[in-house]
């Protein structure tokens, strides 16, 4: 699997803090492309002292992000998605689809495979990697058959005994007309409390955006990790901008506040652990940000080894119950 590293300067996408990163990178690719000339001087002692100083500037940037720069690295256009880590992580994934009430739902995707040996439904929201999926998966953001689709998969998984794992990336429920014409708060309620109510652990990550009921209606989880430049949020900071202040254009002073990042939600004890990133980004290595997730879900998994489903119920609803007892 390739990682972002090996793709050429020219063809990333760089987001708007890191135009001083973009420019030395340019640089050494510039450079790369005149080694092979024929040069009287190697520059490949000046490719190398370049390629140090876009490496420092980059690990310097992602050591002090702001809430607002993390989440537009949560938005990334080359993050990894749902598909990304199921084709790195599961074997012999098959998709089940439809609700059994209404349609298919495309933002969110399920079905049974295997995790290092062990069978697992996987059950999460899929943005689309470009114009056509995008438009495909609405973009991640799910009707309420979609979580009525959830809410069957995490039913039949506890029926079979299958371990639940969530992967959470949407900037939350889609809120159009037809959404709330077929129940979109009711379809997100019924799902959060099938979360709650299964007997088998349910392991969730989010590994983009977590927004608002959109995220929680499959992350009532038994534990809860974020990658490190994720967020998980109860609006998205341009919903929140424009519900306290009318002013969307206030999304930076929203997000400073809101308390969404995974350092913050951490110390809150809203989530279990953070999953660090390659530096720069998961899209930037994308094979050590997939074994990084990988070896979190199977320690987190083993938590729960020889529990009754007894067990793992209290342990979940006393994992929610805790939340804000300490503040």
């Amino acid at each position: 699997m390739s990682t972002e590293l090996d793709r050429p300067a020219a063809i990333r996408t760089y987001l708007d803090f890191e135009k001083p990163i973009a420019e030395l990178e340019s640089k050494v690719a510039e450079l790369r492309a005149m080694e092979g000339d024929d040069q009287p001087i190697s520059i490949a002692e000046e490719i190398k002292k370049l390629e140090q100083k876009a490496h420092d500037a980059l690990k310097d940037t992602y050591s002090k992000l702001t809430p607002w720069q993390k989440t537009q690295v949560a938005r990334h256009p080359e993050r990894p998605h749902y598909f990304d880590f199921v084709d790195a992580m599961i074997e012999d994934f098959t998709p089940l689809s439809g609700d059994r009430y209404f349609a298919e739902d495309e933002a969110i995707v399920g079905g049974l495979g295997r995790f290092r040996g062990r069978t697992v439904m996987v059950i999460g929201h899929e943005k689309g990697s470009d114009t056509e999926s995008r438009i495909r998966h609405n973009f991640g953001m799910a009707m309420p058959e979609g979580y009525r689709k959830a809410v069957r998969l995490m039913e039949m998984a506890d029926r079979f005994d299958v371990p639940v794992i969530t992967l959470i990336d949407t900037a939350g429920a889609y809120p159009g007309i037809a959404a709330e014409e077929r129940g979109q708060a009711e379809a997100i309620a019924r799902s959060t409390d099938c979360c709650l109510a299964i007997g088998v652990p349910i392991i969730a990550i989010v590994i983009g955006e977590g927004g608002s009921g959109g995220a929680v209606a499959i992350g009532t989880a038994n534990l809860i990790l974020m990658l490190e430049h994720s967020i998980y949020t109860v609006a998205s900071p341009e919903a929140a901008a424009s519900i306290l202040w009318r002013d969307s254009a206030k999304a930076v002073e929203a997000a400073t506040n809101m308390k969404i990042t995974a350092q913050d939600l951490d110390q809150l004890g809203v989530i279990d652990a953070i999953i660090s990133e390659p530096t720069g980004g998961a899209h930037r290595d994308r094979k050590s940000m997939m074994k990084a997730t990988g070896d979190a879900i199977a320690r987190a998994l083993s938590e729960f080894k020889g529990k009754t489903p007894a067990d793992i119920r209290k342990q979940r609803h006393d994992r929610f119950m805790r939340i804000g007892q300490t503040l």
